[in-house]
């Protein structure tokens, strides 16, 4: 048996925590600082994401990984002019692909990647590190690093960070086991692949699917099969843009999920480009100033801006999100009632891919032709838990 042990579990009066194979040894090794619990939970859950992604798009992939779900995962895309301001990247800063993807997972939900353990693809680079060494975060988990890359990860949280390296050709036991209460489950691996034969057969009179959303219903797909059920996600630009994880009802997932890809949106308009942030104002400040604008909560403005700024009204709000279009979205199960069609085209959804097999289908359907929407119901549910 090959057996690493961890600081706790998954709180501190939770002690002899470890991991550990039963054969051959562990597929990850500790290069800095010590693994926790929940942050290994993150780690291969999020490794799972990224490399069937990557294998699904062809892409470099990231993931940010919070609580066993993910708080944003992404292709590596090239950033455009907004998504740049809105994510704090310099226009001078260059980007690799890698870090392209970690830095849409990481701008998905900026509030709730706080502190996030981050899941690569591909090999860390000097750049990717760089952009990690800018935020909060536990750690990261990737394949490999190189020299300059690791040398700069190392040096974050007073030398304290925690870096894994994952065997990339581990392959995972057929069966997989946990112990609940003293009681051995036993299920087989979830090895369904998610890739573009799964997005068949359309149902609704629409039919067309674009390149751009192909990508998108993958990333929303590849996420899911990750995040705690029940759960739905939006994608745009090769990013999830709104994800809603662990709710008893499809309905307050859709809501969840939706409200989160509005405030994505509206996190690109004017007014909140040129909000008048204090010159010192650290990032995650900024991140907070952001949200409180768009929730209107503007009491102790003066802890963020320069000068007093106007809440967006509700009226202001319908009309920018009311010129979105072309979002993607992917549920872990079928769609009960036709309301989560509904809620989903308030926020632009345009493209549509869930198993189907509900006793409503044909009104969930009927929804989605009413909206112009594409969809597709290949049968394939992706609870996880």
């Amino acid at each position: 048996m090959d057996r690493l042990e961890l600081k706790y579990g998954c709180n501190p009066n939770q002690k002899q925590a470890a991991i550990s194979v039963e054969e051959g040894t562990l597929p990850l090794k500790v290069l800095n600082g010590k693994a926790g619990y929940i942050n290994l939970l993150d780690a291969l859950n999020g490794w799972q994401l990224v490399s069937s992604l990557k294998k699904a798009t062809g892409l470099a992939s990231a993931a940010s990984f919070k609580h066993v779900s993910p708080a944003g995962a992404a292709v590596g895309l090239a950033l455009d002019e907004v998504e740049r301001s809105m994510y704090f990247i310099s226009e001078s800063q260059k980007l690799s692909s890698l870090a392209a993807a970690y830095v849409r997972a990481r701008g998905a939900d900026r509030m709730s990647s706080f502190g996030d353990f981050i899941s690569l693809s591909d090999e860390c680079d000097l750049s990717t590190a760089k952009i990690i060494k800018a935020e909060v975060s536990d750690g990261v988990i990737a394949p490999s690093y190189t020299p300059e890359a690791l040398e700069v990860l190392k040096q974050k949280k007073g030398g304290t960070f925690t870096v894994l390296a994952i065997d990339s050709t581990w392959q995972a036991p057929l069966l997989e086991t946990r112990s609940v209460f003293g009681i051995t489950f036993t299920q087989e691996h979830n090895s369904v692949v998610l890739d573009r034969s799964v997005l068949e057969p359309v149902v609704t009179h629409e039919q067309a699917i674009p390149e751009e959303a192909v990508i998108d219903l993958l990333v929303a797909l590849n996420t899911l099969k990750y995040t705690q059920s029940n759960s739905v996600c939006y994608a745009k630009r090769g990013q999830t843009i709104g994800v809603g994880a662990g709710q008893q009802s499809r309905i307050h997932c859709t809501r969840l999920a939706g409200d989160k890809a509005d405030l994505w949106h509206l996190r690109q308009c004017k007014a909140v480009l040129d909000l008048p942030f204090l010159p010192k104002l650290s990032r995650n400040d900024k991140d907070n100033a952001v949200e409180h604008y768009l929730q209107g909560e503007l009491e102790g403005w003066q802890r963020y801006f320069s000068e007093e700024v106007s809440p967006l009204s509700a009226e202001q709000k319908k009309e920018i999100l009311s010129h979105v279009s072309g979002v993607s979205l992917a549920s872990d199960a079928f769609f009960p009632f036709r309301d989560n069609i509904d809620r989903a085209a308030r926020s632009g959804v345009s493209y549509i891919v869930q198993s189907g097999g509900s006793l409503r289908d044909e009104l969930v359907i009927e929804a989605c032709d009413a909206y112009k929407m594409v969809m597709v119901c290949n049968s394939i549910r992706l609870f996880h838990h």
